[in-house]
Formats: structure tokens, C-alpha cells, sequence
């Protein structure tokens, strides 16, 4: 029974994406030693409570100079700003050395889908299985975003699936700012040359990636965004939903992501 309960709790975490250990070596909490309390008089001094003190204006901060652009996003915007064609962006990843995480990662993952798709979904980033095969969402969110897309009458033929990193990070770590800066002008000049009709983007870190927004992915799923870029002829009707390995987790928020989707979808018939 243990045993069966063991292997039901690993199951999860292997389905919502924690495939790693993040240390060589299991620690056992229970055998270390317990704190080492603070001698008698540090007690005392700990408890004594301080005098007050007054309170001074703060002094005013210089201003500080503006920071200086990333360099890795600059030469990123210069080269992405170049493709004309969704294969001249992939040629360009595979030789471009902005990003970290090309080090560490097994495969670039680009895109999947029609390069002509009326409907863009754009996700966080590679995982596990994704970072193995060299393509975005094959894993078992990717199998749940196919389910979902067949809800409402799509494939992968209808759609182009990318994400806003193209390298893994270790571990399924969330990207630092710097990692997401560098790929940022690639996943833009991909929504360009595609020019979709709506633009999905698949969790919190896509959402707030693309709409530059400071809010959560519950303030910013189920609303209707216009997303543009100054090379863009016209802007594209944007909406946020909850990332599948979310939903994984959390099945109780599948049917507001229901109704997202058959807003989507009725927004995509509407444009034709």
C-alpha cells in the first residue's frame, strides 16, 4: 500500500515536469542535529529590547545612469530583424551564442505546426521530453495542449507551436530575465513572418513575456489583448490561458480554460 502510494506521488511529479533531482544525494532532515540554542547572556541581549531610536529624513539617492542594453539582445534584435523566413530564424539559433542555455541544453526547440497557421500558440519553455526530441509541448503537457486543440476542432496542422525560450533550462528552472531578453527578439520576429490571426500565449511566463505586464497568468487569462510590434503591419488579437502542466496540477481550473478555449475559437472563425 505504501509502495503503491510511493509510486502514485513520484507519477505526479514526473507528469508535472519535475523529472531531476536537484542534488546528487538524498538528504535525510530527520538525522540532522537539531540548532545549537545561543548561549545564556546572547539570549538575554536577544531579549532585552532596544532603545528607540528617531527617526531621520533619508538621505536623497544620486540618480543612477540608465543601464546599458544586454548585448546579447542587441545582436538577437540585429539578427532576428534579418530572417525572412521561419527556417532563416532556425539557422540563425543554431548559430547563435547569446543565450546560455544552448550550453547546457541537448536540442534547440524551435517550432511545430504550419508555417502558415492562423493561430500562434506561444509557450515558456522546452522541458524534459521536448529538450530529447527538438520539439515544443511532446511531453505530457504537450499531449494535454493536443487534447485541448482538439476540443475545439484543431491540430498541430492548423497551428504553429512555439515558446519564449528555445533551450531547456536546467532543471525546468524558471529563465532569468537575461535568458528570456536573448530570445525574446526571435519569438517576435517568428509571430511576424507567421503574421497570425490570434496569438495564445500558453502560461504565466509567455503572457508576461509578450504583453510586458507585471500581472500573474489568473489577471491575464480570458482577456482579449492586441499584440503588436513596430515591424507589424497591424496588431493581433491576443488572449492568455493557463499553461497545460498547470492544469495537470490544478484540474479544478480546466473548465475556465474551457471557456478560453471556445473563445479562441469563435474569435478565429470570426476573422476569416
Amino acid at each position: 500500500m505504501a509502495g503503491e502510494s510511493l509510486y502514485s506521488a513520484l507519477k505526479w511529479q514526473v507528469e508535472a515536469g519535475a523529472d531531476e533531482a536537484i542534488g546528487e544525494t538524498p538528504v535525510d532532515r530527520f538525522a540532522e542535529a537539531p540548532p545549537t540554542p545561543p548561549p545564556a547572556k546572547a539570549r538575554e541581549a536577544t531579549a532585552r529590547p532596544a532603545p528607540p531610536r528617531r527617526a531621520t529624513p533619508a538621505a536623497a539617492k544620486p540618480a543612477e545612469p540608465p543601464a546599458a542594453a544586454d548585448p546579447a539582445s542587441q545582436d538577437a534584435r540585429e539578427i532576428a530583424a534579418g530572417a525572412k523566413t521561419l527556417e532563416d530564424i532556425r539557422a540563425a539559433l543554431d548559430s547563435f551564442e547569446g543565450c546560455p542555455l544552448k550550453r547546457t541544453a541537448t536540442n534547440l526547440v524551435y517550432f511545430d505546426g504550419n508555417p502558415d497557421a492562423r493561430i500562434v500558440f506561444v509557450g515558456e519553455a522546452p522541458g524534459a521530453e521536448e529538450d530529447r526530441q527538438g520539439l515544443p509541448f511532446v511531453g505530457p503537457a504537450g499531449r494535454l495542449l493536443d487534447r485541448m486543440l482538439a476540443a475545439i476542432g484543431l491540430d498541430r496542422s492548423d497551428v504553429l507551436i512555439t515558446n519564449t525560450l528555445f533551450w531547456r533550462p536546467p532543471g525546468n528552472r524558471n529563465p532569468t530575465p537575461a535568458e528570456a531578453a536573448a530570445c525574446l527578439p526571435f519569438v517576435e520576429r517568428t509571430i511576424e513572418i507567421v503574421d497570425p490571426k490570434v496569438l495564445v500565449m500558453v502560461g504565466g511566463t509567455a503572457a508576461k513575456t509578450l504583453l510586458a505586464r507585471p500581472e500573474g497568468i489568473m489577471k491575464l487569462r480570458g482577456q482579449w489583448f492586441e499584440y503588436s510590434t513596430p515591424a507589424m503591419a497591424r496588431p493581433v488579437a491576443a488572449m492568455a490561458i493557463f499553461h497545460p502542466a498547470f492544469l495537470l496540477r490544478s484540474p479544478a481550473q480546466k473548465r475556465p480554460t474551457w471557456r478560453d478555449l471556445i473563445e479562441i475559437r469563435k474569435h478565429l472563425e470570426d476573422s476569416i
